[in-house]
């Protein structure tokens, strides 16, 4: 699934073409993605404007004057396409190369920009594990975004919030950070490289980060910021091929020569001053990757 840094890359992609725009058209090819599409769809869009195109956690949003609030979510292989001059762009940083085939083409939004240029956003998704969904109210209260925890941007997430929200957990500590109810958007990459740069097992048990004491209190500064510098990391990465227009196919972008531990089995650990090896264990079906000699 793309993480939130990919996610973010993909709204940032889209921002440009799509707020501001007009939504002349929508085409939907079938009736149905993961769930069915809402009824009518086309309609409740056409005419509107975009006011807005937003991320919450690994969702999108796009708002438009009068209409209802649009939820997306890209699943294991959705991907847009900015079609504009005749030429395609795929934007966002992705593991796995995006779909081009039209066949994959299931909604296409037809587009009059700010400028009066048309243009067309279209979603290619061959798995169809992605969705489309209308929030009539406000989006938080959505039942696929309602009781998502707090994002790891920003600097609200910080060592006492987060010893807060592991206190008296027993989970292993990556287990806890995945769980969406408390950060929202963290992904299986992501909180691996995280916890490398924290020095913390991803063994550990969550709640010892939530106790009284120096150790535990630095424990939780120490590992709140680094996940707000990997996911800034990542998506400052993300943004950089955006621009150079060098990732316009949809494959990964910069990030990945990054990556210190996820899916590098059996390199030495890029610790300095560590011996250690970085090892593959399996938490609950997914892959953790991290170092047993530093990470503690």
């Amino acid at each position: 699934m793309p993480e939130l840094p990919e996610v973010e890359t993909v709204r940032r992609g889209l921002q440009p073409v799509m707020e501001g725009a007009r939504i002349e058209r929508v085409e939907a090819r079938r009736p149905d993605l993961r769930f069915p599409l809402p009824s009518p769809f086309g309609a409740r869009l056409e005419g509107r404007r975009i006011t807005a195109l937003g991320r919450r956690a690994k969702y999108l949003t796009m708002h438009v004057d009068g209409g209802p609030v649009l939820i997306c979510h890209l699943g294991m292989s959705g991907s847009f396409r900015i079609e504009k001059d005749g030429a395609g762009e795929i934007p966002g940083d992705f593991h796995y190369e995006r779909s081009k085939n039209a066949a994959h083409d299931h909604v296409v939004f037809h587009l009059s920009t700010e400028k009066g240029e048309p243009a067309r956003v279209v979603y290619n998704d061959p798995r169809r594990f992605g969705f489309m969904l209308f929030a009539e109210g406000a989006p938080d209260e959505h039942a696929m975004l309602a009781g998502l925890g707090i994002e790891p941007t920003g600097n609200a997430l910080d060592g006492p919030l987060l010893a807060g929200l592991l206190q008296g957990r027993k989970a292993p500590l990556k287990a806890a950070l995945l769980d969406q109810s408390l950060i929202a958007g963290l992904g299986n990459i992501y909180v691996s490289e995280a916890l490398w740069r924290a020095g913390l097992s991803p063994l550990r048990l969550a709640g010892t980060l939530g106790k009284a004491g120096p150790k535990a209190r630095a424990m939780a500064d120490c590992l709140a910021g680094s996940i707000r510098a990997v996911i800034a990391d990542a998506i400052a990465a993300g943004g950089s091929s955006l621009r150079d227009h060098r990732q316009a196919d949809g494959s990964l972008g910069y990030f990945q020569h990054s990556f210190a531990v996820y899916d590098r089995e059996g390199i030495p650990c890029p610790t300095p001053g560590c011996s250690g090896t970085v090892r593959r264990i399996v938490q609950s079906g997914r892959s953790t990757f991290y170092c047993p000699t530093c990470q503690k």
